[in-house]
C-alpha cells in the first residue's frame, strides 16, 4: 500500500486517520533511515587506529660507559613498553646474575661484576603492539691500580669476652675511609648501640659497643669492600664476613697498688689472686693501667726482651692483654713478692696453680682492669686499645660520625 492510497483510505475513514497518519510517518522514517550512504556502519571505511609508540630502552652504565666500579647500578630500563627478554654477559660468554622487576619495566643485576671486562647487553623489548626493539650495547668495568684485601680477627661460630672489639686490617692505609666504612655492617641480636672507628696509621677501622657486650649476644659482620673504591687507584679486593656469639660475662680486676687480681664471673667475684706487677720504678716495666683485652693463651710461650737482657725465656700459663708484652702467666721465681711487691717487667705475675686456673676460664675479648700504675695503656701499646677512648671520643675517630 503506498501512501496515496493511505491518504485515500483516510478520506473515507477520518475516524482513524490519526493512526494512519502516524504509521505513514514511522514508513517514511524507515525509509529515510535505510537510505543511508552507510559510510558510518562499515568498518572499512573507519580511520585505522594510531600506531603504540615504540618501547623505549635505557641502559644504566650507558652504551660505552668506562670505569664502572664493580658495585656501581646496572639495570635495564623500559618505557612504552615491556622487556621481553634480557642477558648481560661477561668476555667469556657467561651471563650475569639479575632480577626482573614485576612489571617487566626493569631488571637489575643482584651480583658483583668483575674488574677490568667488557660486558655486552642482549635482548629486547615490545610495546602495546608487540612491536621489539633491541636490547643493545657495552660497557667496561674499572681496572684498579691495586686491590687491600681485609683480614677480620673475629672467626666463624667462636665465642669471644664482653670486651671483644671487631677489628678490619688492610694490608696499607685506606685513603677513602668514609667508602670503606659504608660497606661494613654490623648486625647483633639483641640489638647493641655501638661504632666503627679509624685507629691510628689508617690500616685498621674497629668496631666496639658503647659498652661491654650483653653476654650471649648473636654478632654478625660483613665487610662487603670488593669493588668499593679505597683511594688513589685502589680498589677493596675481597668481601669478609664472620658470625660469632659473645659468652658469659668475666671481669678481671687488678690493682698494681694493693697486688691483687680478682675476677669476676656473671657479677660475682670467683677468684683472688696474690700478683706481682711491672717494677714501678721503670717505666719502661711498668703494668699499664686503663682497660686491657685478653688476645690470645699460650700453654707456654717464651718471652723476648732484648733490652732487658733475656731472649726466649719460657712461661707457662701466658694469657696475653695486650700487643706490648703484658701477659699474664705463671712465675714460680716471683711467689714470694706476689702479693706486697712488683717486680715484674710488665707482666702481670701469678703462682702455678692461679696461673692454669686463670688461664683454663679465660676467653679471647675478656676485659682486664688495672688500675694504680704511673703509665696509661694508649695507642703506642698496640691493639687492643680500644677501651681507653671515651665513648665521644670514640664516635668522632668515625669516618661517618666524626
Amino acid at each position: 500500500m503506498d501512501v496515496e492510497q493511505l491518504l485515500g483510505t483516510s478520506r473515507r475513514g477520518r475516524g482513524r486517520a490519526g493512526g494512519l497518519v502516524a504509521l505513514a510517518t514511522t514508513i517514511l522514517l524507515t525509509l529515510t533511515a535505510c537510505s543511508s550512504d552507510g559510510a558510518e556502519g562499515d568498518p572499512q571505511q573507519r580511520p585505522s587506529d594510531p600506531a603504540a609508540p615504540a618501547a623505549k630502552v635505557e641502559a644504566q652504565p650507558g652504551d660505552g660507559a668506562t670505569d664502572v666500579a664493580p658495585r656501581d647500578p646496572v639495570t635495564i630500563s623500559v618505557t612504552e613498553g615491556t622487556i621481553e627478554q634480557v642477558l648481560l654477559t661477561n668476555p667469556a660468554g657467561d651471563g650475569v646474575e639479575g632480577e626482573l622487576s614485576e612489571d617487566k619495566r626493569s631488571w637489575t643485576i643482584t651480583e658483583p661484576l668483575g674488574y677490568d671486562k667488557t660486558y655486552t647487553w642482549s635482548g629486547s623489548a615490545v610495546n602495546t603492539d608487540g612491536k621489539a626493539t633491541p636490547i643493545t650495547g657495552s660497557f667496561d668495568t674499572v681496572a684498579p691500580a691495586t686491590t687491600l684485601g681485609g683480614r677480620l680477627n673475629v672467626g666463624d661460630g667462636n665465642t669471644y669476652g664482653i670486651a671483644m672489639p671487631i677489628s678490619l686490617t688492610f694490608d696499607e692505609p685506606v685513603k677513602d675511609k668514609a667508602e670503606v666504612e659504608k660497606a661494613l655492617t654490623v648486625e647483633t641480636t639483641p640489638k647493641t648501640e655501638g661504632s666503627w672507628a679509624w685507629l691510628e696509621g689508617d690500616t685498621s677501622v674497629h668496631w666496639r659497643p658503647k659498652d661491654y657486650w650483653q653476654p650471649g649476644t648473636e654478632v654478625s659482620v660483613k665487610a662487603m669492600i670488593y669493588g668499593v673504591p679505597i683511594g688513589d687507584g685502589a680498589y677493596g679486593e675481597a668481601d669478609v664476613t664472620s658470625n660469632f656469639t659473645i659468652g658469659r660475662s668475666q671481669v678481671v680486676k687488678a690493682n698494681t697498688q694493693t697486688h691483687r687480681m680478682q675476677v669476676f664471673r656473671d657479677g660475682q667475684q670467683v677468684a683472688d689472686y696474690p700478683a706481682s706487677f711491672g717494677l714501678d720504678s721503670d717505666p719502661g716495666r711498668v703494668t699499664r693501667s686503663g682497660t686491657h683485652v685478653v688476645m690470645s693463651k699460650h700453654s707456654q710461650y717464651f718471652m723476648n726482651n732484648p733490652g732487658y737482657g733475656y731472649t726466649d725465656f719460657e712461661v707457662a700459663w701466658a694469657v696475653r692483654i695486650s700487643n706490648n708484652g703484658e701477659f699474664t702467666h705463671a712465675a714460680p721465681w716471683s711467689v714470694g713478692d706476689q702479693g706486697n711487691t712488683n717486680v715484674s717487667h710488665g707482666c702481670v705475675n701469678l703462682s702455678d696453680s692461679d696461673a692454669k686456673e686463670y688461664y683454663d676460664s679465660a676467653l679471647m675479648g675478656d676485659p682486664v682492669e688495672v688500675e694504680g700504675s704511673t703509665q696509661q695503656l694508649g695507642p703506642k701499646d698496640g691493639d687492643y686499645h680500644d677501651w681507653t677512648y671515651s665513648w665521644q671520643d670514640w664516635l668522632s675517630m668515625s669516618a661517618l660520625e666524626g
